[in-house]
């Protein structure tokens, strides 16, 4: 992860629509959901969808695979895992203590 790569990222996810997106895609899962049914959850309209996804998908953190007539979008949990850690590389002067507890605040 470089600096431009965590700007696009994190210039991605700052709209509300696109964190709801990005979220809901990271309770999927693997598995994944189409364009389709995560408009028909967030309540958006479809083609304002696809922008946003296209968006998240040039920042890196989103990525799609067509299958037969949809295309599968999923969070891309590595490149999310390497902004993480590219924001929090040098936290507090290598003193790992402070960081701990944002470590152990993400379960699965």
């Amino acid at each position: 992860m470089d600096i431009k790569s965590a700007v696009s990222a994190l210039e991605a996810l700052a709209h509300e629509t696109r964190l709801s997106v990005f979220r809901l895609l990271v309770q999927a899962g693997p598995a994944g959901l189409t364009a389709g049914a995560i408009a028909d959850h967030l309540e958006t309209r479809q083609n304002t969808m696809s922008s946003h996804l296209a968006k998240l998908h040039r920042a890196g953190i989103v990525t799609s695979e067509r299958d037969g007539r949809h295309i599968i979008y999923r969070a891309d949990f590595d490149a999310v895992g390497g902004l993480i850690v590219y924001l929090m590389k040098d936290c507090c002067g290598g003193n790992s203590q402070v960081c701990k507890p944002v470590a152990a605040s993400i379960s699965c």
